[in-house]
């Protein structure tokens, strides 16, 4: 692996599939708000169904799991499913990736921290409290909180927090497509749930060796 010390000011984190996997908790919320609504209570929610829609939009995530259901049952749905998840999270939390807060303090020393996620609002605010996060963190953005893409949130934080040299973490194309359109250089979580064949600066395996590229 060839390091990249030196190159970066900051990085920008996903949060699913690369900071954490809650795909087991919110299928089970998703299918609890399911079953509470008679046109859609046959429908099975399961961890893979959850991966495959992971890193889309909020709203595109319904409109591709639920294309038959007509706008107003859709929006239903959707709005069942958010509260559900929010609840269940706050139980029972998702699965950090292994060595990711000795991999963050150690980050945090040289470089400026940050997430931006295509999650509802709420979300990485859950994971923050959830796991006792925010002292690593000195910002996020959600598509949540202003309805905008992720590209778009991307360019937010780096002008927001005036980063010279940001570097974003993900683990989909979706994430790839958004740094790239933010002018953002892209390293790929293959651990996680996407692929990335080209174009990343590097790639890692596990989150922990992060610490030997950065």
């Amino acid at each position: 692996m060839d390091s990249l010390k030196g190159k970066f000011d900051s990085i920008i984190f996903d949060l699913d599939g690369t900071l954490w996997d809650s795909t087991e908790t919110i299928s089970k919320a998703w299918q609890t708000a399911l079953n509470q609504v008679p046109y859609v209570a046959g429908e099975a929610m399961t961890p893979d169904r959850v991966r495959s829609i992971t890193g889309m939009t909020y709203d595109m995530i319904f409109e591709r799991l639920f294309p038959g259901l007509t706008t107003e049952q859709r929006a239903e749905v959707q709005q069942l499913c958010s509260v559900a998840e929010l609840d269940i999270l706050h139980k029972l939390g998702g699965e950090l990736y292994p060595d990711l807060e000795d991999t963050l303090t150690y980050l945090g020393k040289q470089y400026k921290l940050y997430i931006v996620s295509n999650c509802q609002n709420g979300y990485i605010e859950l994971f923050l409290n959830q796991h006792n996060m925010h002292q690593y963190f000195l910002g996020y953005q959600c598509y949540g909180t202003k309805g905008k893409p992720k590209a778009d949130n991307i360019h937010d934080i780096v002008t927001d927090h005036q980063l010279k040299s940001p570097v974003y973490v993900g683990d989909t194309m979706g994430d790839y497509n958004a740094a790239t359109k933010a002018g953002v250089p892209f390293i790929f979580a293959a651990y996680g749930f996407g692929q990335v064949d080209n174009g990343q600066v590097a790639t890692i395996n596990n989150f922990k060796e992060l610490k030997q590229l950065l």
